[in-house]
């Protein structure tokens, strides 16, 4: 069976990095000759002269002429996700699904993905700090902020940065078979699959103080996760009454009291694993889970990974 044609799409200062990883795993030596390196070319909108992000430019000697006939077609970053990609770009990815390529947008990649119409009414994923930006300008795309990677069969959506080698890693284990891409894995020195998804890696920012009670007393809350925290004590704390404080504070954050406190524990929990020796069992009492079963569980339905996965990834030497 021939290797997969592969045509990848740069755009103007694109970042080296990202327009490396489909080489860097399709690409490459292969294991043991066991698959042909895929043929990937690069093209641009025209051929010529590229900026990148870096001090240097790349010459692309194709333009979009080069996605007619590839099996595989990548966008693998975009500069501004608040831009839509230009039309000529867009018709080329809906020819090239329309004569079954398969597509795949990486990082912010996936912003010219919907910007084509190829993905409305299907799921997809992309950097976590674009990604309210994404919905508000696809509505029609189901995004899933949490995935490394999300499969849609003919369309592969991946999150940010190096979540595009666990894609490009899942999709030549569907392709190749999953031995093949372990042994590419270990040859980039990389886990073929990363426990967990791109929650593991969304900062959660603490709240502002100003002056407002209701900050105050979710400032009081963040120093005190280890106490009991009902609506009825944060209410307390910022004196008001228990549907005033709701209202407000749902005004504030968007979410519910539970939801919240649950976030900032488990924030502050991943905090103590990255930079701590702290038993898991005193994590989780520090914390506010009380005991560790809860603490996992919690931690596991949130980020894909156990406490110990996380600190075994997470923690600095």
């Amino acid at each position: 069976m021939a290797a997969p044609r592969v045509t990848v799409i740069a755009v103007d200062g694109i970042s080296p990095f990202h327009l490396s990883v489909p080489s860097l795993v399709w690409g490459g030596e292969t294991p043991a000759g066991e698959i042909e390196p895929w043929p990937i070319r690069v093209a641009a909108l025209r051929p010529g002269t590229l900026r990148t992000s870096s001090d240097f430019d790349i010459e692309v000697r194709h333009g979009l002429e080069a996605v007619r006939g590839a099996d595989v077609v990548v966008v693998p970053w975009w500069g501004d996700p608040g831009c839509a990609a230009p039309e000529e770009m867009s018709l080329a990815l809906r020819e090239a699904r329309d004569e079954g390529a398969e597509l795949v947008g990486l990082c912010l990649g996936a912003f010219p993905l919907a910007d084509s119409g190829v993905l409305d009414g299907r799921s997809a994923t992309t950097h976590w700090k674009w990604a309210e930006v994404f919905r508000q300008r696809f509505p029609l795309v189901a995004l899933e902020p949490d995935e490394l990677y999300v499969d849609e069969g003919s369309i592969i959506t991946g999150a940010g940065a190096t979540a595009g080698i666990d894609a490009c890693l899942y999709l030549l284990a569907r392709k190749e078979g999953q031995h093949v891409a372990n042994r590419v894995a270990r040859r980039i020195v990389t886990p073929p699959h990363r426990a967990g998804g791109q929650a593991q890696f969304i900062e959660q920012p603490i709240p502002e103080r100003g002056g407002d009670p209701v900050a105050e007393a979710m400032h009081w809350a963040v120093r005190n996760l280890y106490a009991e925290l009902t609506i009825d004590i944060l209410a307390a704390k910022a004196h008001l009454s228990r549907s005033s404080f709701t209202r407000a504070f749902r005004a504030r954050t968007g979410a519910t009291v539970a939801k919240w406190v649950l976030t900032q524990r488990l924030a502050a929990a991943r905090e103590l694993l990255e930079t701590t020796a702290m038993p898991i069992d005193a994590i989780a009492a520090t914390t506010g889970f009380g005991g560790s079963a809860l603490f996992r569980q919690h931690f596991g339905s949130t980020f894909g990974a156990t406490p110990s996965q996380y600190r075994s990834a997470f923690r600095g030497s």
